[in-house]
């Protein structure tokens, strides 16, 4: 059996099985011995029957019998049945859609089971659990029963895997184990360079593959999964320092600056900088003098000033008589930058262009020097290759072979998460000069995190709020203070203030094909508050199924003040800038991520005014109460990103898919020193070797596993 080898090859696989295969990306013998186990059973996990909790997944021990199959009264589905007994009591188990497991085992059989424990018509039951059978188990001794004596490998043995509908986790089980069993490892060399395994004392990659499908103990498996866990987070950081070496090879504008002209250009904004502001544009002012390419990110909390920093950067750019890109991901965006440069920017004879798929724009305007008017894309891309339109803020719109600058020296990204290398070689001039880059983020990362992702850029915290902001007054409310909390509410919008109700679905379920939750929906909400709550204000609806138009018509009737209420999805989580807007009510609270819940609230703190944030929460469990009271804590989003790594678990961190790292990779990010480890092992191999012509078990790897890993 080899590596390559098609999973059909070696299984016989029907129609179901190919595609739930398909569907979790597993085409070969390699694929599947990737799919790594989510957990194991373990003997501390043991549970006495008497004890289980409906909900809950648990392991017992036990004899079993009663063992029968039956179809299920209405649905006809084929459905194994038994009865499961401890020396505390007995419970029922069900397999559905498995009736032939009821045959494999035989009344009498000690068993170790593991399953979700449900609650039906008669009592709870244990539902489609996983089984194996411990003959030799004295089934009469609590000692041996509920303690881990004579048990540490037995306990710790079978790995649970990633479903999906047509392969259960024990058809990988036992498909991993066949492969285990043959000679398919025996000549498996690993990419892993040997040094790195000795110096963190990493397991090679045939152990490793051993001990995390069929562990000994629990020492074995952790093992395991550190090995798997630093490599992903080294292939991640072996691409990013050689995509940064290689960017460093382009040669950029040299950009000095005048102290005292920059000093008059900071005393025309309507409020004093923050220390974090004042350091962050001297290391980017620093970062543009040399003459290689910056590629900087900049992290800030919503209003902590980050537009400011930019425009900065971007005034000293048109200074040295060169011009300066703004893109950001929306058109409102988009638009607002532009607004808002216009402010920092009308007392200077700088032209300033918008470009968006919606049309174009030119500030100022030859009719009314104060204003904008709209101009045709031919013109303004001419005034931008010629120079004139010193400032070009638009969408993706901006890096088009279409637009073409004449001195393109700064590029300012707001809000792209990963803006590839090969989306920043494409502004790059064909003499080999670079702008320099400056990304920006109001998503709150943890520190690990932005290390992995962001490891080809340097990074600037904004770690304060500009002075003169309240804090915004968060409060969690329980169900039985909705009433009093929209008579709330009440008061502050007769003083003209509006209000963001952000709902965690848009539509109801529809109850003939979806589970109906207890979940509220942004349609509905805002029928239900028309009628019932605030029927004397307008209000809106905004989700993403909604077309780009009718969106922006719904952000301009509320940022206008037509709209008092504005109900939504999280649609409105990044960017959008209503300073009248001042309060903020979250439904479903607990089905956000804290880092999500706290940029949701920083909607509400875009001017000097009181603001308030409402969180309601219907989920009543200590780890749901625990993190909404560190949401009220918090001094900052970063610190909220930290908590929310250790109180979710890396699987469950909000927004992990958009990173593009799996949850093996998340778990690495929880561990600073393995972060730090992978960091400098890939900046030692790529400054000693950029082409990896020493490694090439590493280079064809590394290729594999990255997309935008490129060799010359």
């Amino acid at each position: 059996m080899q590596l390559s080898d098609r999973l059909e090859t070696i299984s016989r696989l029907d129609e179901n099985q190919k595609k739930a295969l398909k569907k979790l990306n597993l085409f070969s013998v390699h694929d599947l011995l990737f799919h790594f186990p989510v957990r194991y059973s373990d003997i501390s996990e043991v549970r006495q029957i008497a004890e289980l909790v409906t909900g809950e997944t648990a392991t017992i021990y036990g004899k079993i019998s009663k063992l029968k199959t039956k179809k299920g009264y209405h649905s006809k589905i084929p459905m194994g049945e038994g009865e499961v007994t401890d020396l505390s009591g007995k419970i029922k188990i069900t397999w559905f859609h498995q009736a032939y497991l009821a045959k494999m085992l035989h009344d009498g059989e000690s068993v170790k089971l593991t399953g979700k424990v449900t609650t039906g018509k008669n009592g709870i039951y244990l539902a489609n659990p996983e089984f194996e059978t411990t003959t030799n188990l004295p089934i009469d001794s609590h000692n041996t029963l509920f303690n881990k004596e004579g048990f540490s490998n037995a306990g710790f043995s079978f790995p649970f895997y990633q479903e999906s509908r047509g392969v259960t986790s024990k058809w990988f089980y036992h498909t991993i184990e066949k492969i285990l069993r043959g000679k398919t490892l025996d000549n498996l060399q690993d990419y892993l360079p040997s040094e790195i395994l000795k110096k963190y004392n990493l397991p090679t990659l045939k152990t490793a593959l051993i001990w995390i499908h069929k562990p000994k103990n629990k020492d074995d498996a952790e093992m395991a999964r550190k090995r798997f866990a630093f490599e992903e987070v080294f292939f991640i950081q072996l691409e990013r320092q050689h995509n940064k070496l290689e960017y460093r090879k382009n040669k950029s504008f040299l950009i000095q600056s005048d102290k005292n002209e920059i000093e008059k250009f900071l005393k025309r904004f309507p409020f004093s900088l923050t220390d974090s502001q004042e350091k962050s544009i001297e290391t980017i002012l620093s970062d543009m003098t040399r003459t290689f390419p910056m590629s900087r990110l900049l992290e800030g909390d919503v209003g902590s000033g980050k537009t400011a920093v930019a425009a900065t950067a971007a005034y000293v750019a048109v200074q040295n008589h060169s011009q300066a890109g703004y893109m950001a991901p929306t058109e409102i965006l988009a638009t607002q930058h532009f607004e808002s440069f216009i402010q920092y920017f009308k007392h200077l004879p700088i032209n300033i262009g918008l470009i968006t798929g919606s049309g174009c724009r030119k500030f100022p305007s030859k009719v009314d020097p104060t204003g904008w008017t709209n101009i045709s894309r031919a013109q303004l891309l001419k005034w931008v290759s010629s120079g004139e339109i010193s400032i070009l803020i638009g969408t993706h719109s901006l890096i088009q072979k279409t637009v073409k600058f004449k001195n393109l020296a700064l590029v300012v990204i707001d809000e792209q998460h990963r803006f590839g290398t090969t989306q920043r070689m494409k502004l790059v001039r064909k003499d080999k000069i670079a702008p320099h880059l400056l990304s920006m983020t109001a998503t709150p990362i943890p520190r690990t995190l932005a290390l992995t992702i962001y490891g080809d850029l340097d990074l600037s915290l904004l770690s304060e709020m500009p002075s003169g902001r309240k804090k915004i007054i968060t409060e969690i409310i329980a169900p039985n203070q909705r009433e009093k909390t929209y008579e709330n509410i009440r008061i502050e919008m007769t003083r003209g203030r509006q209000m963001y109700v952000i709902c965690p679905r848009i539509d109801e379920p529809d109850p003939e094909k979806e589970l109906a939750l207890n979940v509220k929906s942004a349609v509905a909400e805002a029928k239900r508050l028309k009628k019932e709550i605030f029927p004397e204000y307008e209000i809106g609806v905004l989700h993403s199924k909604m077309s780009k138009e009718k969106k922006e018509k719904v952000m301009q009737d509320f940022t206008n003040g037509k709209l008092n209420i504005l109900c939504a999805t999280s649609v409105v989580e990044v960017g959008v800038n209503v300073p009248n807007a001042t309060i903020i009510i979250i439904e479903g609270a607990e089905r956000f991520g804290l880092a999500q819940l706290h940029q949701l609230r920083g909607r509400v703190i875009r001017s000097n005014h009181q603001a308030y944030c409402y969180v309601f929460a219907e989920a009543k469990s200590e780890k749901t109460i625990q993190r909404l009271t560190a949401l009220k804590k918090a001094r900052n989003g970063f610190e909220l990103a930290e908590l929310d790594l250790s109180l979710r678990g890396s699987g469950e961190l909000g927004g992990t898919k958009q990173w593009g790292i799996s949850d093996i990779a998340m778990e690495a990010i929880k561990n600073l020193k393995m972060v730090e480890a992978a960091r400098i092992e890939a900046l030692r191999l790529i400054t000693e070797d950029p082409e990896l012509s020493k490694y090439p078990l590493l280079k064809s790897r590394a290729q594999e596993k990255t997309g935008e890993f490129h060799f010359e």
